[in-house]
């Protein structure tokens, strides 16, 4: 999938120049010229890869990131800075950033940065589709079905989770079976991984 570069600068020469290096090798980019901009529309933005400035009026990157962490967006990050130092890294760093650039910017250091968090971003998606695929399957469970399997995911073999339960190693193997005929798996392996997933929370 082919995912956006956001770009926030308030530099108009920077935001060009940067623009139109991206877009020469087939990245569509979207440029703000303040925080405050990028912020009253990234809830109708899909997700992408943020170039942010480290030293922006009213807002600076450092503190945009910030705000963006809290508000749970968590799109991988490149900071760029024409003034960076050592705390600024750091912080940036702490905030999830993928990369920390120096003006002038390196042309084959942003490209790889970019591609680096669009590689994070399919990671994200394909995890995030897993994730629901899993919690569909749960559901198709019964409640004690999704109770053995809750044991199976603790390590318990079918003698435990018999008597954790009140029944018999046969009636367990009844359940595990039905299990298995949902999820397409009879692998303890497979089988806590997708409980796992779901979180305990079918």
């Amino acid at each position: 999938m082919t995912y956006p570069v956001y770009l926030v600068d308030d530099d108009e020469a920077v935001r060009e120049a940067l623009s139109l290096l991206l877009e020469t090798v087939g990245m569509t980019v979207r440029a703000f010229s303040s925080p405050e901009r990028f912020l009253a529309q990234v809830g109708t933005l899909s997700p992408g890869c943020l170039i942010l400035d480290i030293r922006m009026r009213m807002i600076s990157g450092l503190k945009l990131q910030e705000r963006l962490k809290d508000a749970g967006v968590t799109w991988p990050t490149v900071i760029i800075s024409g003034h960076g130092d050592i705390e600024a890294c750091r912080r940036a760093f702490q905030n999830g950033a993928i990369d920390f650039l120096s003006k002038p910017v390196d042309e084959q250091d942003l490209i790889d940065a970019i591609q680096k968090g669009h590689a994070e971003l399919d990671q994200a998606e394909r995890t995030a589709a897993e994730v629901a695929e899993s919690r569909r399957l749960v559901a198709l469970l019964t409640e004690r079905e999704a109770e053995v399997l809750s044991l199976i995911a603790k390590g318990l073999t079918a003698r435990q989770i018999a008597d954790a339960l009140g029944v018999s190693p046969r009636t367990v193997e009844s359940h595990r079976a039905a299990i298995g005929a949902k999820t397409g798996t009879t692998s303890a392996a497979e089988l806590t991984r997708l409980w796992l997933e779901v979180g305990d929370s079918p």
